[in-house]
Formats: C-alpha cells, sequence, structure tokens
C-alpha cells in the first residue's frame, strides 16, 4: 500500500488543492432534447463546509474560485432514479487532487426529475446522449471551461451509470437479449419497445473524447455479450460487488470483463451488495430512504464497512484515472 501512495503522489500535481470547490450546473434546452441540472467539483483553495442537499449533506466550499489550470474533467453518471450528487465522495476525492468533476440528473431516469419515465426504454437509450452534452457543456459552456484540458477527460458511471459508460464509449447494447427475461416492473414498456421497433428510434452516441472509464456494477451488461464491446478501446476499470442486488448480478460484471477487448481492470468487492458503491449514509439520509420504502439503499449484510471500502474504493478510483489520463503531465 505505501507503495502504491508513493507512486500516486509522483502522479498527482505538485500543487493540491486544499479542498473540493462545488457549484451547481444548468444546461440549456438542446431542441427537443431537455434542460439538465447538476454539480461540478472542482479544486478550491477555501475551508470546507457541510452543504444540505434535503437530508444529504455533501461537505465542500460552495462557489468558491477554480484553482489551477490545464485540469482534466471526470463526468458522472448516476444509476437508475439517481440524482447529481449520488457520488459526492468520490467526486470531491477527486476535486481535491486536482480533476474537475461533472454530474448531471439524467432527465428521464432521475428521481429529481419531473420528466422521468423508467419504463421507457428511452430512460437508457437517451443517456448516453445526456452525457455527450455535458462534456460539449463542460468544453464550450461552462465558465471556466478554459482551465480544462480537453484531451484528458475521464468517465465515472455507478449501476444504469456504468451502462452509460460502456455505452458512450463505444459499446452497442443488443436490446433484444431482453426478450428472453422481459422487466416485469408496472409500467414498464422495454419488450413491447423492442419488438414494435421503436427501442431503436433514438441511436446510442458515442465520445470519443472519453479517453479512460471507471465502472462500477454495471446495469444490464448481459446485453454487451458477444461483440457488444468489440469497438471499445479506452482502459476501463471494472468493478462488481459480490452479492449484486437490484438486478444486478455479477454474471452483468462477467460478461463485460469478457467482452471487452482490452483486458479491463477487474475489482470484485468481497461481502458487498450493489448499493454499497453509493457513499456511506448519514443518519438524517437513511431515515429518509427507509421512510420512502428504499432501506436497502443504505443497508450492508454481513458486517460489511461501507465507509472504509470508500476510502480504498476513492483512492483505486483516482489512482486509475491519475495514471491513465497523466495528471501529472496536465498541470
Amino acid at each position: 500500500m505505501l507503495a502504491l501512495l508513493s507512486a500516486l503522489a509522483l502522479l498527482l500535481p505538485m500543487e493540491r488543492a486544499g479542498a473540493a470547490g462545488m457549484r451547481q450546473l444548468q444546461i440549456p434546452a438542446d431542441g427537443d432534447r431537455p434542460a439538465m441540472s447538476g454539480a461540478v467539483w472542482y479544486p478550491c483553495a477555501g475551508e470546507p463546509a457541510d452543504i444540505a442537499f434535503g437530508p444529504m449533506t455533501i461537505r465542500a466550499v460552495r462557489d468558491c474560485p477554480v484553482t489551477g489550470g490545464r485540469l482534466p474533467l471526470v463526468v458522472m453518471s448516476h444509476g437508475v432514479g439517481g440524482w447529481f450528487g449520488g457520488h459526492h465522495d468520490t467526486a470531491v476525492r477527486l476535486a481535491d487532487a486536482g480533476f474537475v468533476v461533472a454530474a448531471i440528473n439524467h432527465p428521464l431516469d432521475s428521481g429529481r426529475s419531473p420528466l422521468r419515465r423508467p419504463g421507457d426504454l428511452a430512460s437508457m437509450t437517451g443517456r448516453p446522449g445526456d452525457i455527450r452534452r455535458l462534456i460539449d457543456h463542460m468544453l464550450t459552456g461552462w465558465p471556466e471551461a478554459g482551465r480544462i484540458d480537453r484531451e484528458r477527460i475521464g468517465f465515472f458511471g455507478f449501476s444504469r451509470g456504468g451502462f452509460t459508460g460502456l455505452a458512450v464509449i463505444g459499446g452497442v447494447p443488443d436490446f433484444r437479449l431482453l426478450l428472453s427475461d422481459c422487466p416485469t416492473y408496472p409500467g414498464n414498456r422495454w419488450c413491447e419497445q423492442v419488438r414494435d421497433g421503436s427501442a431503436f428510434a433514438l441511436p446510442i452516441e458515442h465520445d470519443g473524447r472519453i479517453r479512460a472509464a471507471v465502472i462500477a456494477d454495471p446495469a444490464a451488461g448481459r446485453l454487451f455479450a458477444g461483440a457488444g464491446l468489440a469497438r471499445v478501446s479506452v482502459p476501463v476499470q471494472l468493478w462488481g460487488s459480490e452479492r449484486g442486488g437490484d438486478g444486478v448480478t455479477p454474471a452483468d460484471v462477467t460478461t463485460v470483463a469478457e467482452a471487452l477487448p482490452v483486458r479491463p481492470e477487474v475489482r470484485v468487492v468481497g461481502g458487498a451488495g450493489h448499493f454499497a458503491f453509493l457513499p456511506p449514509c448519514g443518519e438524517a439520509f437513511a431515515a429518509a430512504v427507509a421512510a420512502e420504502g428504499e432501506a436497502e439503499l443504505c443497508r450492508d449484510e454481513g458486517g460489511f464497512d461501507r465507509a472504509a471500502f470508500h476510502r480504498a474504493f476513492n483512492d483505486a478510483v483516482l489512482a486509475f484515472l491519475a495514471g491513465r489520463l497523466g495528471v501529472a503531465a496536465a498541470r
């Protein structure tokens, strides 16, 4: 571990920020594509404080000036029903090390979006285009766009966000594979849309600007079986939970690992369930999700220590992205 930390120190900028700054983000509508809300974390020299978002708190410095230049960018994609702050601890860790991190609410698949349509396959097929729009905005529309190094862009995604990442870096999911095991929750029209062809009305958008990707417990990994990932050429760090959950199984991770033409860095987390990749829950947040019938978001089985795992997880994500994007050369 000491050797890893020493190597990581050589990769990171010599002048590290003292905290992560945070600003909220608004991306305007574009034709028939709706506006998107989100947040940006970035290097900052201020003192962090707790910022409340309902029952959740994020520790950062609100709206402080950005420090540094030629900063690498990481874009984030949340899971089903999630939101832009769903991986705030990872975002803060990266920002404190010199990254700009941007995350949005996927308009058709965020629990905080009035446009949410989880039973419509567009909630999946539209996600890669959301990420492409986010990158466009960060490079041309964000007020601090000139500080970003457009040659060093990475991706982080969890669950459906992992599916999103695999698609945006070149993956082609075969939605016909859904027909052998159609989702059955109320309002789901996926298989109907595959059969009538409407599932393919919105083409999957790829983005060659992404140079490295971290994929955590990807949902629907089986849709990339065979040649579905044959066009992916960027390095991937692939995480899986031993227990799975919420429809994601270890087989999804195995399918992705076997389909990637470039061998990924695979890490299976012993004892972890699917939601272990979400940040440790504070008491207020745990109580709020339990009241909504979603206590599993904060529940870990068998004594699994989510807080300890996230310290190691965030360090490993940082080490991978720093190494693959060449952070030291970028500053």
